[in-house]
């Protein structure tokens, strides 16, 4: 019982915090930005002026699967964030700015982040396999170790958090120190960033429910 009531529980999480990401977004997506500029636009003044002439602005696929890849040094924007000029395409493209601006800065979290990706990988797929194994085959020590494999998918979204807030945080600094935003428009891009690490918050909870309901269960095995 308890391990099902764990389960809605971190399902209503990570629904709630989608929901009202995807509702800001098309709100504020609703919104034109009145200095008239796209994503593409602005992403590239935000750049320019922060010396980051070098980063590429490109167009992807997929609904709100922008991000900035410092391998690469590109800010890859989704179409309509790309495109359009909106309070939520605004908001987004200097977001990822913020992360451009971190990487030439050194930004530590980043860089740490950045720094451990190959672990978390491995330790997302072995952490599994561990699990699943342990789980049909009654080996509670590979339960265990699939426990701590999930324990650093979880110090990695802890790591996370930081780094998105202070994307967002610069991003809007941006904007107002290039004034591509009037007044009127910070609380309404400030909301829609706040949205967009919410989401971050909620993959944290999430993953510690998931944790707290596989120690119960080999507590159980014990």
């Amino acid at each position: 019982m308890e391990y099902m009531i764990i389960l809605v529980i971190t399902l209503m999480i990570t629904l709630g915090a989608q929901f009202y990401l995807t509702s800001k977004y098309r709100k504020s997506e609703k919104i034109l930005s009145k200095c008239g500029l796209s994503g593409a636009e602005v992403a590239r003044k935000i750049l320019d002026h922060n010396g980051l002439e070098k980063v590429t602005v490109m167009e992807t696929g997929g609904f709100l699967s922008d991000h900035y890849d410092p391998r690469t040094k590109v800010v890859r924007l989704s179409s309509s964030i790309f495109a359009k000029s909106s309070i939520a395409s605004v908001s987004v493209a200097a977001h990822e700015c913020g992360h451009a601006i971190q990487d030439k800065n050194g930004y530590f979290f980043l860089r740490f982040r950045s720094s451990i990706v190959p672990f978390v990988n491995f330790s997302s797929i072995a952490g599994y396999i561990a699990i699943m194994i342990g789980l049909f085959t009654g080996a509670l020590g590979l339960f265990w170790l699939g426990i701590i494999f999930e324990l650093v998918i979880l110090f990695f979204e802890l790591v996370t958090l930081p780094v998105e807030f202070n994307a967002s945080k610069r991003g809007l600094q941006q904007l107002q120190e290039l004034k591509l935003l009037e007044k009127e428009e910070v609380s309404k891009s400030r909301g829609m960033l706040f949205a967009a690490a919410l989401t971050y918050v909620a993959s944290v909870a999430t993953t510690l429910l998931e944790i707290l309901r596989l120690i119960l269960m080999a507590r159980r095995e014990d």
